[in-house]
């Protein structure tokens, strides 16, 4: 086994959920890893320490054209085996199609038929972690060619030292904030991935979370299209408060790796920041399908707090969440990363 194709080719937050596997195939086996992913995660997988090589996936909307090329990439690649993370129809006949020998995926839906190699998950349970469930597929295919699994440890992402301490520097200067004190980070666009807290919420945990850490500068991050929704945030919220924005994403990353705590609902930017090990706060429906359990962030542990409305509450009501009851169980809990 020396050619691995992992196929991740959805949102960023599920790609982000993956790195623990990449981690553990790459600790585990003397492998060359090429993630298959669609062109905006590319960013990311280049910056994954245990991906060889990036395949940009032209999603099925893609022409005639980018299929047929997306075809024969991966005959060229030869590889021993396929792990889809990610699994459906149009994915599974691609490997078929490529003539991959192993071919793992989840044994659910239809498609399940064109792999020879599947493993029950019952994901729809959420009974453990998404990052768990890509981990059991990679230990399955590990016990079947004999290889003893080596658990990955957080963090998945790092930067350079010297390097991110520049970087700091740089957006200290052109955010007008203090690179020598504490960064609260705050993201409050969702990507269209959940349902969030209002602007007025984010606002008012803001508020309170600036009243108990004075010295925390705090921190609006934005990815593309959300800059409006941040800057609303700003102008409810503590004076001082400012707007990260148009960062490219491997500069996103390397702002996030600045935090000392990240604030946000559950989207991407909240797993790249797990991933990276900052502390966070994640904000979770209350869905069987989108629970703090199985959306749970790639931090080590004591270093994440969930919440979710209260119980009784419609499953997607954000707006049942109390940020003063928040406040008072982040406030003694982050005191050690912005005091």
């Amino acid at each position: 086994m020396k050619r691995i194709l992992v196929v991740r080719n959805d949102k960023i937050g599920d790609f982000m959920l993956a790195w623990p596997a990449f981690a553990m195939l790459k600790a585990s086996l003397d492998c060359h890893i090429t993630a298959l992913v669609p062109g905006y995660t590319q960013p990311l997988a280049a910056l994954c320490p245990n991906i060889d090589d990036v395949l940009v996936d032209p999603g099925k909307g893609g022409d005639a054209s980018a299929q047929s090329i997306l075809l024969k990439q991966l005959i060229a690649g030869k590889f021993d085996a396929v792990i889809c993370l990610f699994s459906n129809f149009r994915n599974a006949r691609l490997m078929w199609q490529a003539g991959i020998a192993q071919r793992w995926a989840p044994a659910t839906k239809l498609a399940q038929l064109l792999y020879n190699h599947r493993v029950k998950q019952r994901r729809s349970e959420s009974a453990k972690p998404e990052y768990e469930y890509n981990l059991d597929l990679v230990r399955a295919f590990l016990a079947k060619n004999g290889i003893a699994p080596v658990e990955p440890v957080a963090p998945y992402l790092s930067f350079d030292a010297a390097d991110l301490a520049g970087f700091r520097k740089q957006q200290a200067e052109r955010l007008g904030i203090n690179a020598e004190q504490p960064w609260l980070l705050v993201h409050a666009g969702s990507g269209g991935s959940a349902n969030n807290l209002s602007t007025g919420q984010y606002a008012g945990l803001i508020n309170r979370l600036k009243a108990d850490f004075p010295v925390a500068q705090v921190v609006l991050t934005a990815g593309p299209g959300e800059e409006a929704l941040a800057r609303e945030v700003a102008g409810m919220a503590s004076e001082g408060t400012v707007v990260a924005s148009d960062l490219p994403l491997p500069d996103f990353c390397r702002l996030l790796a600045c935090g000392q705590l990240f604030v946000a609902g559950s989207t991407g930017p909240l797993h790249i920041a797990a991933a990276l090990n900052v502390p966070t706060v994640g904000f979770f429906p209350l869905r069987r399908s989108a629970t703090p359990l199985r959306w749970r962030p790639l931090n080590s542990e004591g270093r994440h707090l969930a919440f979710h409305p209260p119980a009784g509450a419609e499953a997607e009501d954000m707006s049942s969440v109390n940020v003063n009851a928040v406040a008072e169980k982040v406030t003694p809990w982050a005191a050690s990363f912005l005091s």
